[in-house]
Parts: structure tokens; sequence; C-alpha cells
């Protein structure tokens, strides 16, 4: 590893385990739902996902019923969410392309995954960990945060921390960054005033860029 582990690591893993339970995306059963359910995530909420994303697997419970689907009729069964119209189309095109080019499965390599429509680094690291168990690191807005916040890293884009933490973080615990720090930035670690004072983690943060 080209980057030292920072010190306070194994303290801070510890004290976030104990704090925190699974997240949404880690209770999915297949690659297929992880994926579905990480595109129609995209800058909306997980309650609003969780309900919209069971509305979908009731009228479409699989990729063939998907790829079938009406654009309109999608839309209309998603429409509380954001970009919901992109989403739709973006949804039924995957299935789609699941169908004519990986016989109706979910890839599992990075670079097949980021051929599908609205599919970035995030979201094919989520499909990686949660749906197949493949070691990566997703990397959304709550692990950019903490790990700045924490002093591991100085970055300015999710992509730029996801290619430092992948240097700095042992690989043997990469499944379990996403859900542990997502858990903890919406309850704990809040991009607006941190509870810094209710944090476990607290001992070990550099509290980088947190107002006294």
């Amino acid at each position: 590893m080209g980057v030292a582990v920072p010190p306070e690591y194994t303290p801070v893993m510890e004290a976030l385990r104990q704090m925190h339970g699974v997240t949404m995306l880690e209770r999915r059963s297949s690659p297929y739902d992880v994926l579905i359910a990480t595109i129609l995530s995209q800058r909306t909420r997980d309650e609003t996902t969780e309900r919209v994303f069971r509305d979908v697997k009731a009228r479409w419970p699989d990729v063939t019923s998907l790829a079938a689907a009406d654009e309109d009729e999608v839309d209309a069964v998603i429409h509380s969410i954001g970009f919901h119209r992109q989403k739709a189309r973006a949804i039924i095109a995957t299935a789609k392309q699941l169908e004519e080019r990986h016989d109706g499965q979910v890839p599992s390599s990075m670079d097949e995954l980021l051929e599908l429509p609205m599919v970035g680094r995030k979201t094919a690291n989520c499909v990686l960990v949660y749906g197949f168990a493949e070691p990566a690191i997703p990397v959304d807005t709550h692990v950019h945060r903490i790990s700045n916040r924490l002093g591991w890293v100085e970055t300015r884009t999710p992509e730029a921390t996801e290619r430092v933490l992948v240097e700095l973080l042992p690989r043997e615990h990469w499944l379990e960054i996403n859900q542990l720090m997502v858990s903890h930035g919406k309850t704990v670690c809040q991009p607006q005033r941190p509870r810094c004072g209710q944090c476990g983690v607290a001992p070990y943060c550099a509290r980088a860029g947190v107002a006294e």
C-alpha cells in the first residue's frame, strides 16, 4: 500500500461499528435490485426511494418486464422522486441493455457497469459491494464529507476521495466503509451542525471544516 493507514483508523472503525446498523442497500437481495434502487436513489431521500422501488418491483418484477415497460407508465409510478423522467428512461434502457448484452444478468465488472445508463462510479461500486460482496468503496456525499472531516483526505470531489481511500484503507474493510459512513452521516456527522458531542468518533476526528 502506497499510503500509510491513519493511526486512528482502527478506533474510528470500531466506534462506527458500535454506533450504526445496516443501510437500505445492504438489505437488497440481488444485484439487479441494488442497481435499480441505486439509480432511483440519486438525489433522492432513502425513504422515498424505498417506497418507489417497492412500487416499481410490484409493477415490473424482473428485467424482462421492465425492459418492455412503457416510459410514461414508469414515469407515473416514480413521479415523486427527483429527475423522474430521466430515471424512468434510464431504468428501462438499463433493463433492455441487460437483456440484450448480458443475458438478463447484472455484470460484475466496473467497466461493464459503467456502460449502463445513469451508472457512474458510485452506483457501480454500490452494485459491487451490496450486490456481489466485491470489495469496493462507494463514495457519496456522506463518505466524501466524513473522510475529509476526519482528516483522512483533503479532496474536493467524491471521485478524488475514492482514489485516496482505496490507497489508504485496508481492502478487507472496504465492504463496510460505505455502510458505516452513510449511517453516521445521516444521524451524527451531518452536513450542517454535526453532533460532535454525541459522536464516538470525536476523540479521533480532525474536525476539518467544522466551525467551532
